[in-house]
């Protein structure tokens, strides 16, 4: 259909002039998950001096070099407590893990070759020189830039920011996502249906996307579907100060409608209206000043597949992501599919390992208002216009979906 979008083509409009939003300092235990702004280097030497690796005595190597060697004990060195003076020729110090290596030793002979004997202590073992020792710097050196621009921070990443001295990260703010529905006919959970009354699925899937993402969302629920209320919806979202508005339902021409009219309303133009995937077609995307918008379809699989594809890459831009996604991975077919049309297909999809393959089996039933087999579905067969039918064993892309 010549008036459809690709998706490519739709994903760049959407992420056309995108930025990272602005620059927060948090503190070291709020960082979690946030993206990092600007590398960071190290404040201080990790381990600032040569410790201990195991519990033992501090020794001179050559003084452990030929066995047996009995050497006279000097004193102890615990963990925060380093030795007071040199260790000289037949000398020893009792030392724990994590102590300061005393001036003059080099080896730490461990306490299961010691026979200790008030201040002596032999050792009927050799221990090489060098041996349990762990050289200052063996981790990283003050200067050492160890944390990039762009990582989404890991526990791991907060424990080395830590002991690279840093009790605050610089982190992009998390974009702020207000989300609505629009529908007459949506009710909220835990309501009894009247006759052609549907349960309210889809903010409560976009928010924990949204969130899962790293954004602040902001869920108001349902519309009516009236003008008023809606532009009045889209308004309030601008009060918020959403940096993205998210509508579902009343995408399309129908009488009932609204987000069209609404948008145009508050003087939003469309970027675009429709795109040539499916589930999704009736997708919109416009902006208004630093506000992004997307309108997505109202039935519960297209909005959350039109949501994984472009909010999501979004969101991912507006906090400095480096990788937007999502990533297409190779796999096989675990049934025949049949051939495509004009739109690219993204079939729910289970997923398992067979040797070195991944198998993907697409769902039986594709409908796009069935929740059940997305709730199912590990990936997304990706299926390009116009593909061929296809055999079971034949290979395809898949999408991950892991939310």
């Amino acid at each position: 259909m010549a008036d459809l979008l690709p998706v490519d083509e739709a994903l760049a409009r959407v992420l056309e002039g995108v930025a990272p939003l602005s620059v927060e300092t948090v503190p070291l235990a709020e960082a979690f998950a946030r993206v990092l702004a600007t590398d960071i280097a190290a404040q201080r030497t990790q381990p600032p001096a040569a410790l201990s690796a195991m519990d033992g005595y501090a020794v001179r190597g050559h003084d452990v070099a030929t066995m047996p060697a009995t050497l006279t004990v000097v004193g102890e060195v615990a963990a925060g407590h380093p030795f007071s003076r040199r260790l000289g020729a037949g000398e020893a110090a009792r030392i724990f893990t994590g102590g300061v290596m005393p001036d003059g030793a080099d080896t730490v002979a461990i306490q299961e070759h010691a026979r200790r004997d008030g201040d002596r202590v032999t050792f009927d073992t050799a221990t090489p020189m060098g041996k349990n020792v762990r050289a200052a710097g063996i981790d990283f050196a003050e200067g050492d830039t160890l944390l990039h621009a762009g990582r989404k921070l890991s526990a791991r990443d907060i424990a080395l920011a830590a002991a690279m001295n840093h009790p605050t990260l610089p982190v992009y703010r998390k974009p702020k996502v207000v989300i609505f529905a629009t529908g007459d006919e949506l009710v909220p959970p835990g309501t009894a249906p009247q006759p052609g009354q549907i349960v309210h699925s889809n903010g409560f899937a976009l928010t924990s996307l949204a969130r899962a993402e790293g954004a602040e969302a902001i869920d108001l629920g349902i519309v009516r579907d009236r003008l008023d209320d809606t532009v009045a919806a889209v308004r309030h979202a601008r009060e918020l100060g959403a940096d993205v508005l998210v509508t579902t339902g009343g995408a399309s021409v129908g009488d009932h409608d609204l987000i069209r009219p609404a948008l145009a309303a508050e003087g939003v133009a469309l970027s675009f209206w429709k795109v040539a995937l499916r589930p999704g077609k009736p997708l919109m995307h416009s902006r208004l000043g630093h506000l992004h918008m997307l309108g997505l379809p109202g039935n519960p699989v297209s909005s959350f597949v039109c949501a994984f594809l472009f909010l999501r890459p979004l969101l991912r831009r507006l906090q400095g992501f480096l990788e937007l996604g999502p990533e297409i991975e190779p796999a096989v077919l675990g049934t025949d599919l049949k051939a495509n049309d004009e739109r690219i297909d993204y079939l729910r999809a289970s997923l398992r390992r067979d040797g070195n393959r991944l198998v993907a089996t697409a769902f039986p039933n594709q409908d796009s208002s069935l929740i059940s087999p997305l709730a199912a579905a590990d990936c997304l067969i990706v299926r390009p216009p116009h593909a061929p039918s296809a055999a079971t064993g034949s290979s395809c892309g898949i999408i991950r979906i892991a939310f």
